[in-house]
């Protein structure tokens, strides 16, 4: 009972004022990631699906709220399942490698569900509740990794987080706390994810299930509806629980610099590096041969006929940033107008695992890329990791500019300039007026 209560204690007793400065940033730097995110991904077809889904039928029939840029509102299981659905249909989130997966895709929604509908909440209560979210679901997808042993999409444990933060802002006592966690572990989607992986399709992590299982499970059990004990609160040992508030595991997530699957990253990174460290003409490169561990070579190796198997391959990231010296997400966004050296590369691009690489992930990921030359030269980068990882985060300059690049397309130069500042000091502003900035 002493880890169910320091739970249920943290989620309603945290407030802003307890939180370090260093905490305070980092929420700062995934509203800003999440919401640039949610601007490119609202491009996508699997975004414009989900929001005229969640706007026809789940409309709402109380309590509303808005759709992340659309005009459009929802009730706030809907709201939460098309915004997070948004978010996660373009993959450059944050997330966590011993979850192998996303929180703020389903934290921010669910938290943006919520207090949509509250005239007095501010920016700072949109932080703490942030951190409340990010703490908990993290904890649950560490916790069902270790425990699990199949790998399963988000989900399945960021529910949990979307949970903890209805629990929080719906004023939920000890007990309805623990039911509505229990509820949403229960209906978390707890989806295959390597179907996912070698299939894309727009099912993509199931984050958007997992923000609307949470938000759904807050409300029931506000009803009376019960949950069994959420089991993942003692898994696999309950003593990782107990540091809440002492350990901030959201210093722990990672910032993509690219909109594709994390696991390509390191590669992506190591393509970049070699071309530009021998400025190497993307004519005179004959082929490209990466080298990196398993999961990673299982993402897709041919040629992308869509954005969501776009965004789970290996070959057409690497081969784009080999060309580029970046990944552009108008380009993985439509992959048919790449331009041919690109397709040349992907094919004639090979891929193999090393055992030593295998072994050190998930707490580390990294690639080689070797080139060969038109001239007979073989480059190679060494191993390499992509740059995000808390060792090695994107700096404030590179996260905004990876804002602007997403938002100014949607929203023109002058309200994306005008989004980044208010979530710069989001705190001295309504969450109303955040809301209808992203509108």
């Amino acid at each position: 009972m002493s880890v169910q209560r320091t739970v249920s204690a943290f989620v309603h007793d945290l407030r802003y004022d307890d939180l370090p400065a260093e905490v305070l940033d980092q929420a700062r730097r995934c509203l800003l990631d999440l919401i640039g995110v949610a601007a490119a991904g609202s491009r996508t077809g699997l975004s414009k699906l989900m929001r005229t889904h969640a706007a026809t039928h789940f409309a709402a029939a109380g309590p509303a709220a808005g759709l992340l840029f659309d005009t459009r509102t929802a009730s706030p299981p809907g709201a939460a399942l098309a915004n997070a659905s948004t978010i996660d249909s373009m993959d450059g989130h944050d997330g966590h490698r011993l979850c192998k997966g996303h929180v703020g895709a389903a934290v921010l929604p669910a938290t943006l569900a919520f207090l949509d509908g509250v005239d007095t909440a501010t920016g700072a209560d949109l932080l703490a509740a942030l951190v409340v979210g990010y703490e908990v679901a993290t904890r649950a997808g560490i916790g069902l990794h270790a425990t699990a042993a199949d790998y399963h999409s988000s989900g399945a444990w960021n529910a949990l987080g979307a949970a903890a933060v209805g629990s929080r802002i719906l004023g939920l006592d000890g007990a309805a706390t623990l039911h509505s966690l229990g509820i949403a572990q229960y209906h978390g989607p707890r989806a295959p994810m390597m179907a996912a992986i070698e299939d894309p399709s727009m099912v993509k992590d199931s984050s958007g299930w997992g923000a609307h299982a949470g938000v759904t499970a807050a409300l029931l059990a506000a009803d009376g509806f019960t949950g069994p004990p959420p089991g993942l609160l003692e898994a696999p040992d309950p003593a990782a629980w107990l540091d809440l508030g002492s350990r901030w595991r959201i210093l722990e997530q990672y910032f993509k610099p690219y909109p594709v699957c994390r696991w390509a990253q390191p590669a992506v990174q190591a393509a970049i590096d070699v071309v530009t460290a021998y400025d190497v003409d993307p004519a005179s490169l004959r082929s490209l041969t990466v080298t990196t561990f398993d999961p990673a070579t299982r993402l897709l190796a041919a040629y992308p006929t869509t954005t969501e198997q776009a965004q789970y391959s290996l070959g057409f990231p690497v081969a784009l940033a080999a060309v580029h010296r970046d990944v552009p997400a108008d380009l993985v966004a439509r992959p048919d107008r790449v331009g041919e050296a690109v397709h040349r590369l992907v094919a004639t691009m090979s891929v193999q695992e090393s055992p030593a690489l295998t072994a050190a992930f998930p707490g580390q990921r990294r690639a080689d890329v070797t080139a060969s030359l038109v001239d007979g030269r073989v480059l190679s980068s060494g191993p390499t990791t992509a740059y995000g990882d808390p060792e090695s985060p994107l700096s404030t300059a590179a996260l905004e500019a990876k804002f602007d690049a997403s938002v100014m397309p949607v929203l023109g130069a002058g309200r994306a300039q005008a989004l980044r500042q208010l979530v710069r000091d989001v705190e001295q502003h309504p969450v109303r007026a955040l809301v209808e900035a992203t509108r």
